[in-house]
């Protein structure tokens, strides 16, 4: 058995942390009180300090040009130096944060409960595109507007995506401003003007890429993987009603640019290692990929098993102290198209991709109710509303509303990881 998949920490909150054992070690940009933004690395509930290990002297080679990247308050330098650099990294922090360690005093001053920091986004983001890889979400959306013809011809020969909105990206927390816009009213020609009435969640995973690719110049498939640096959470907030009315013909734009939320921990790819599995096998009559899109080594490695939760908190549940309630539970396994197939699309015509520049997967739904990943779907487009425990109904969400996701990694004899939360609460329009 590899000895890292069961190896402790002398940080003791950290072994069997639900989240952010040993096992993990994600990346983030953090500050505490009137001190500037710098790197830390998750380990249980607690922040470490990578520029004050830096300073105490305890990295050198790779690690510590590593470490000297990510200065500046943002990951893109670091993203850039590619999968060597990110081992000797995490190799590095495997052996000062083990229960061996002989710096653990040093290592101590360095450790900040992660509740008394303030988490921000880990890279100035240039990019972001925004994918449609979860085929059950695709399929339930058509089924919606085109009964006859859910999945329009193209979806199975090419990873369907639309450049997103970079400057609205925000960290896990902050508030959802319920956006304004245009809408088209059931009976109605002529469209009206005011806050979005069928506000929604979208539950999809972020992805990070690292080193990029000249303009003019592809990435193949069979190394498109080492170009990304690393996953968190991302939740792409969608007014239905405004996009309803404008995505045709060219697609989301207003509806989808006044924030997506991001978790702020990046989970590397070395962290994600042991819960990488095949890809799902396409149903018989599926086209095969085309070539620039095939790859042996990809199908047999380039999915994740990561389970995928939504939780719901509105105020009254707040007063009234109820738990959460459970919208959702799904895996990234409904990924149609693989993370390399995504990256080696994207870049095929020449498309320049660049450090920070960041994914969305699209929403990933599994196939039976309680595993969808919007309301539009589980409600049916509001024809099928949520009761709550509260006696409250939703078939959208209202103002104080919040929604959670959550994700975690489990496979037997491997110590489990978690991405942390992403989470936005609803407020009024302006």
């Amino acid at each position: 058995m590899n000895q890292t998949a069961i190896a402790r920490s002398w940080v003791e909150h950290a072994n069997g942390h639900s989240d952010f054992p040993l096992q993990n070690l994600p990346l983030g940009i953090f500050s505490r009180p009137d001190e500037a933004r710098r790197c830390g690395v998750a380990i249980g509930d607690a922040i470490l300090d990578l520029e004050s290990v830096l300073a105490a002297g305890l990295f050198d080679g790779e690690a510590k040009a590593a470490v000297e990247a990510t200065r500046g308050g943002a990951l893109n330098a670091y993203f850039a130096l590619g999968s060597k650099a990110r081992v000797a990294l995490r190799e590095r922090l495997l052996a000062l944060l083990g229960e061996h360690s002989e710096h653990q005093d040093v290592l101590q001053a360095a450790l900040y409960q992660a509740s008394e920091c303030q988490l921000h986004l880990p890279a100035k983001v240039g990019d972001y595109t925004d994918f449609y890889v979860g085929i059950n979400h695709a399929n339930n959306v058509g089924k919606l507007f085109r009964p006859d013809n859910p999945l329009l011809p193209n979806y199975k020969y090419v990873p369907i995506a639309y450049h997103g909105r970079a400057s609205t990206l925000r960290p896990s927390g902050t508030d959802v401003r319920r956006p304004k816009g245009q809408t088209l009213p059931a009976g109605q020609s002529e469209p009206t003007f005011g806050p979005c009435a069928r506000l929604d969640y979208e539950l999809e995973l972020g992805i990070w890429i690292g080193q990029g690719n000249a303009m003019g110049d592809s990435i193949a498939i069979g190394d498109a993987a080492e170009h990304v640096a690393g996953y968190c959470l991302l939740n792409d907030w969608s007014a239905r009603d405004i996009q309803a009315w404008e995505y045709q013909p060219l697609g989301p734009f207003l509806s989808k640019s006044f924030i997506t939320s991001l978790s702020p921990w990046v989970v590397t790819a070395e962290a994600l290692a042991p819960f990488r599995c095949a890809q799902p096998a396409r149903p018989e009559g599926d086209p095969q990929p085309l070539s620039y899109l095939q790859d042996k080594r990809d199908q047999a490695n380039g999915a994740f098993d990561i389970e995928l939760e939504v939780l719901l908190i509105t105020e009254r549940m707040r007063e009234q102290g109820l738990p959460a309630h459970r919208l959702t539970l799904s895996n990234s396994l409904s990924m149609y198209w693989t993370v390399a197939q995504m990256v080696a699309h994207h870049s095929v015509n020449g498309c320049q991709l660049q450090p920070g520049d960041l994914f969305g997967s699209g929403t990933l739904s599994g196939v039976q109710p309680g595993s969808y990943g919007s309301l539009l779907e589980i409600t049916e487009g509001g024809k099928q509303p949520i009761e709550l425990a509260s006696g409250e109904v939703r078939k959208f969400l209202e103002d104080g509303d919040e929604i959670i996701l959550r994700a975690r990694c489990h496979r037997e004899g491997v110590a489990s990881i978690g991405f942390g939360e992403c989470r936005g609460t609803i407020i009024a329009a302006n």
